[in-house]
């Protein structure tokens, strides 16, 4: 029997059922990389959703089960818990941690035996997947300015990473707790613990500069974190952890963002607050924004523009509101009894001055 010939065969047949229980490509459904933001998710399946639903694909027998797939995608990809899973063990693994698959395929398969792999490679399904050890995450604060959350940008930096490079030698790796089995003598055995490690070639770090680009994003709001897998703290024997940039906001001379709304406040002269007034307030992207008030304005009056705060991040067609608050700058000097007496013909106000405590507004006497 030509038994390298039936190792092929076995290999390639193991390959082709490896292959039918991998399930679905969540990532190619939405038609992102692997390293896709969950904002950058969520923007391509909402397109995707208007595209592909059936009410607008009647014509497609599949259309049903396309949009199908691509909810089960958006649902897996936009939870963090279920998208570590999926991307550590295929859409097979999402089922067997969720309950819903039956467990190992391959068990099945081949008799309720396992998984051939464990037979052939020397993996044992049932003990699971040794956890890979991960270096430490880095997070900087990222200072941006309101103009740029407004307009979006994208930020270039240089980030200095340490790199593992081959070096001479081996050293100790994977060291691990393990059960082992001594003789005591003739039908005696004792059960002890002890570390076991492997031998794995050395290494060395080197520092190499890597050309970050991040994209701050119409909308983002301060504390918005941006991922980059794999460009934080190496481990040795793992994998790197992630470069982590977080959103800070710069403070503004002139507009103050709470959530997607903006706060401003304008002095006005005394005239202008009693007659009426035109004036523009230039924007953060330098359009202008034009305010008049033909009524009399009194300190601590307050206008709204619609449309005119901040854009919203999931959705960047959508605006917050301006609020313009007023404040009046009253002239200085003397003024003579004449004057006096034209501005209370004018005013036709009567005096109600009197003290209060300022908490139960005011009360004239």
């Amino acid at each position: 029997m030509n038994y390298s010939r039936l190792f092929g065969f076995l290999v390639v047949l193991l390959v082709v059922i490896a292959d039918s229980f991998a399930g679905r490509d969540f990532y190619g459904i939405l038609g992102v990389s692997k390293r896709a933001t969950k904002h950058e998710i969520k923007k391509a399946y909402r397109k995707l959703a208007k595209e592909m639903h059936p009410d607008k694909n009647q014509d497609d027998p599949e259309a049903n089960a396309k949009f199908q797939d691509l909810g089960a995608a958006y649902e897996t990809l936009s939870d963090d818990e279920k998208r570590k899973i999926y991307d550590k063990g295929g859409e097979e693994a999402l089922s067997r941690d969720g309950g819903g698959g039956g467990g190992d395929p391959f068990s099945s398969f081949f008799g309720g035996g396992g998984s051939p792999f464990g037979d052939f490679f020397g993996f044992d399904h049932d003990q699971g997947e040794r956890e890979i050890p991960k270096g430490a995450d880095i997070t900087i604060d990222t200072w941006v300015t309101l103009e740029e959350l407004y307009v979006g940008n994208f930020i270039e930096m240089t980030h200095n990473k340490p790199v593992m490079k081959p070096a001479k030698g081996t050293r100790k790796c994977n060291c691990r707790q393990e059960m082992v089995t001594r003789s005591l003598g003739p039908g005696r055995f004792q059960m002890i613990q002890q570390q076991v490690c492997d031998d794995c070639p050395n290494v060395k770090f080197v520092t190499e500069e890597r050309h970050l680009e991040f994209e701050v994003e119409p909308g983002m709001m301060d504390g918005m974190e941006h991922k980059f897998v794999s460009e934080g703290e190496p481990h040795m024997d793992g994998e790197p952890g992630d470069l982590v940039l977080r959103i800070r906001t710069y403070p503004h001379d002139k507009f103050e963002r709470r959530g997607d709304d903006l706060y401003t406040n304008v002095t006005i002269s005394l005239t202008d607050a009693l007659t009426g007034f035109e004036m523009d307030i230039v924007h953060l992207d330098g359009h202008k924004v034009h305010v008049s008030r033909e009524k009399v304005t009194w300190p601590g009056a307050r206008i709204r523009k619609k449309g005119e705060g901040m854009p919203n991040y999931e959705n960047n067609n959508l605006f917050g509101t301006l609020y313009v608050t007023f404040d009046v700058e009253f002239p200085k000097g003397e003024i003579n009894p004449e004057q006096k007496d034209q501005i209370k013909e004018i005013l036709q106000q009567d005096s109600k001055a009197a003290a209060y405590n300022g908490l139960g507004g005011f009360k004239p006497s």
